[in-house]
Order: C-alpha cells, then structure tokens, then sequence
C-alpha cells in the first residue's frame, strides 16, 4: 500500500503513515502471542514494543489489538 493510498484509508486522512516497524508489529499482532513473545523475536525490548503498539493504535484510531488487525485485514495492511 503507497503512503498515498493509507492516507485515503478512513482514520488516517490527517495521520501519518505507519513505518515499516510499526507494519511489522501490526503484523505480528494478527498471531497468538505476548508483547514479550513479539519482543524476542524482533531482538527488542518489551517496552519498545508496547511504545510501538502503542503508536499503531493512535495511528490506526483504534484502541485493541483486535481492533488494530481487524483495520489491517480490512484494509490489507502489511509488513512489506
């Protein structure tokens, strides 16, 4: 998705983009797994994850994980 097309996703018109860290983490939160888990795998700490969860939320206007991977799936958001 171009950073064009994510800023025409409702939400986001005035918002900015996620990064590709920020793609990574939202991806990782479509699995069954811990921040923890999610932070051993990516070499980082826990709270560098909770940070950066954190600001997917408040860039997707979203509040829970499920909410997070729901707005991903529907509007095919990916790591890459």
């Amino acid at each position: 998705m171009t950073i064009m097309e994510l800023r025409a996703v409702p939400n986001q018109r005035d918002a900015e983009p996620l990064t590709r860290r920020e793609r990574v983490i939202l991806s990782n939160l479509d699995e069954d797994v811990t921040l923890e888990e999610i932070a051993t795998k990516l070499f980082v700490t826990r709270n560098t994850v909770k940070s950066q969860v954190r600001s997917v939320y408040k860039k997707l206007g979203v509040s829970t994980r499920a909410d997070a991977v729901a707005f991903a799936r529907e509007y095919g958001l990916r790591a890459s």
